[in-house]
């Protein structure tokens, strides 16, 4: 079993990676049908837990009670639980397609909780044929699904790190379904103008925020890393030298970027990626004028009580 901080390149994984990106597309959906909405769109996040993927309680349809949809990593089953006991598993492999996958869990959902539809296109991918008529996708290899999930373990218990002693309002550790990364966003408490007009922009990016994620590497850049980034983000946010040494400012993906493999490589690899997060946080705190005592408040000063 894969453990500790596992080397990880997207090209080893891709398919694989894919098809696991697809079934969270699932999960996110659902979360998007049945949960009560909520700014930066937070209720459409999903959560990465000790298992996998997985959604917060949702209201079942019925009104019967909650279910929690999510992809177990470790017995590779898609799962539906409702709050009364009743469970129902769809399995991800040997290599099954994606739209099997969804036409089971779907079922699934209604059996346990009542009637309810989503929109199956896949967004923020590559790809456009429905989520339940997706035969193309289905490759699925469970030793690579293990190092991907002890990789993303411990960048959510970094990311956990940075935010945990932050006194402003901030994201938990949210698992996000479109783009296929993890991220908190700790935010001033100004708002901000939206980048544009399209749905997701306009519900997402709506106030003034840093954000600090991980993603295991796509087609963009294909290497799994930590990034940050600032919004709104001023002029001069991206001459910074941030600490550790090996962290750099990506012109084409307009972020702050940590490699995973330098990660690896250093002595301490937490402490090294938390030190990444603090460091861009820093820098855009001061470039974009938060209240200095808000920002202090992320390295601990004053300290959580105990």
């Amino acid at each position: 079993m894969p453990g500790g901080w596992p080397r990880i390149s997207y090209q080893d994984w891709a398919a694989t990676c894919d098809t696991l990106h697809a079934h969270t597309q699932l999960l996110g959906k659902l979360a998007v049908a049945l949960a009560p909405p909520e700014p930066q769109l937070q209720h459409a996040a999903l959560r990465l837990s000790a298992r996998g993927w997985e959604t917060a309680p949702l209201p079942a349809p019925d009104g019967s009670g909650s279910l929690v949809i999510a992809l177990d990593l470790h017995a590779h089953d898609a799962v539906v639980e409702h709050s009364a006991g009743p469970t129902q598993r769809v399995t991800l492999t040997p290599d099954q397609p994606v739209g099997t996958v969804t036409r089971g869990v779907m079922e699934a959902v209604r059996q346990l909780g009542g009637p309810v539809e989503i929109n199956p296109t896949p967004q923020e991918v590559p790809w456009s044929v429905p989520l339940d008529e997706d035969d193309e996708h289905s490759r699925y290899d469970a030793d690579r699904v293990a190092t991907y999930f002890a990789a993303a373990t411990q960048a959510a218990l970094v990311l956990a790190a940075f935010r945990a002693p932050y006194r402003g309002r901030s994201t938990p550790v949210n698992a996000w379904w479109g783009s296929f990364d993890l991220a908190t966003s700790l935010f001033s408490g100004r708002p901000a103008d939206p980048p544009s007009s399209d749905f997701i922009m306009r519900n997402a990016m709506s106030a003034q925020e840093v954000a600090v994620g991980w993603w295991p590497g796509d087609l963009r850049y294909g290497k799994a890393a930590f990034y940050a980034y600032a919004f709104p983000a001023p002029e001069g946010f991206s001459t910074a030298s941030l600490s550790p040494a090996a962290a750099r400012w990506d012109e084409a993906l307009g972020e702050y970027i940590l490699d995973w493999e330098d990660v690896c490589a250093s002595p301490d690899p937490h402490a090294f990626a938390v030190e990444f997060a603090r460091a861009a946080f820093r820098h855009a705190c001061v470039v974009c004028a938060w209240d200095p005592a808000l920002a202090a408040s992320a390295e601990g000063r004053p300290p959580p009580v105990v």
